[in-house]
């Protein structure tokens, strides 16, 4: 696809003055009005979950006439539209996009409709929901909107133009409404040289944090007042303080260091009681941390490689687990057929809703 003509806005990132130094990642902190505020609210809360129980476990997904959905190479960035009852997600390695309707039973399950694919020239890393009902995509060489019914594309911000190695990674629209999105080296080595971005309706782009090699996990609490933020080779997870009404970050806290066994966190989600759930990629797992990183559940996978969970669904306690076959050796691929597929699974807790761009 074509992107459509549009002001030239390849090199509007504003990088703002590094002033930090937090294990080997250099920060440019925001200056955030509430940080007293947000500190009280933080020392307040309960460091401790209730277990959330698995109403259905975790099941590929399928359309409503049992035609498995997949095998797909790299599944990723899971976006649920709460309006149009229809999921979002990208096949990175095969430059696609992908979406699925659903139907609602009386009982909250959902039931499979149209599937719809969209092919691109560039590998399509992760997706916004935006108030003009287009789509925000996070291309390899940078962030694009994106209407399906015309098949077009135009771009708003290349973050990184002076950078042809590097490619946007994990992305999602914040509750301040503007979207947040990574940035990887694309070599084998993923040296610590990407960054994180913040980047407004009009196309201004600011870099919040660098020194990540694979930027990841973006959520925020169900009061948009804590954003949690991973690298995958870290591997850590983050816990920003975070105004939600000016997009302005605070302190940083590292909350979590991981292990390939327990699970290096990929994509990640928030849940309303306050659990931040994380992907365990290199583990086949789910792992729902609780707002300071004690480990408080884990939910075993079918498929070893999952990449991101997204709460959807009328009660939103429906949760789909994008999966990957990218890096599975062929021994792993014979034990594992189905690795690449979608999972989806029942909790007895709701997420935190998705935001929309704040493009009108």
């Amino acid at each position: 696809m074509t992107a459509a003509a549009a002001p030239d806005r390849s090199a509007r990132c504003e990088i703002r003055p590094l002033i930090a130094n937090h294990g080997g990642v250099t920060l440019a902190l925001l200056r955030c009005r509430a940080n007293a505020r947000l500190d009280g609210q933080h020392q307040a809360r309960m460091s401790s979950l209730t277990p959330v129980e698995i109403l259905q476990p975790p099941m590929p997904l399928a359309l409503a006439d049992g035609t498995p959905l997949g095998p797909f190479q790299l599944a990723e960035a899971p976006t649920w539209d709460a309006q149009a009852s229809r999921l979002w997600w990208a096949d990175v390695d095969a430059r696609s996009l992908h979406s699925l309707d659903f139907a609602a039973r009386a009982d909250a399950t959902l039931v499979a409709g149209e599937h719809r694919r969209y092919g691109f020239e560039q590998k399509v890393c992760s997706i916004g929901l935006t108030r003009s009902g287009r789509l925000l995509l996070a291309l390899a060489d940078g962030v694009y909107f994106f209407t399906p019914a015309a098949g077009t594309l135009e771009l708003l911000v290349k973050p990184e133009p002076d950078r042809p190695e590097h490619c946007l990674n994990d992305g999602k629209v914040g509750p301040d409404g503007a979207f947040w999105v990574g940035s990887i080296e694309e070599t084998p080595e993923r040296s610590p040289v990407g960054s994180l971005y913040r980047i407004g309706a009009d196309g201004r782009c600011r870099r919040i944090s660098t020194g990540y090699r694979v930027s990841n996990g973006l959520a925020w609490s169900a009061d948009g007042r804590a954003m949690f933020h991973s690298d995958s080779r870290g591997p850590t997870i983050d816990r920003w303080d975070f105004d939600p009404a000016t997009g302005m970050v605070g302190s940083r806290t590292a909350i979590r260091t991981l292990t390939d066994k327990l699970g290096r966190p990929d994509g990640g989600a928030c849940d309303v009681a306050g659990g931040y759930w994380s992907a365990g990629v290199s583990a086949g797992c789910l792992n729902r941390f609780d707002f300071d990183g004690t480990l408080e559940q884990r939910i075993d996978l079918p498929e070893p490689r999952p990449t991101m969970p997204c709460f959807a669904g009328p009660d939103m306690q429906t949760l789909f687990v994008t999966t990957a076959r990218h890096g599975l050796d062929a021994a792993a691929l014979a034990r594992h057929p189905g690795a690449g597929r979608l999972l989806m699974l029942r909790v007895s807790v709701a997420g935190v809703p998705v935001q929309r761009f704040a493009d009108r």
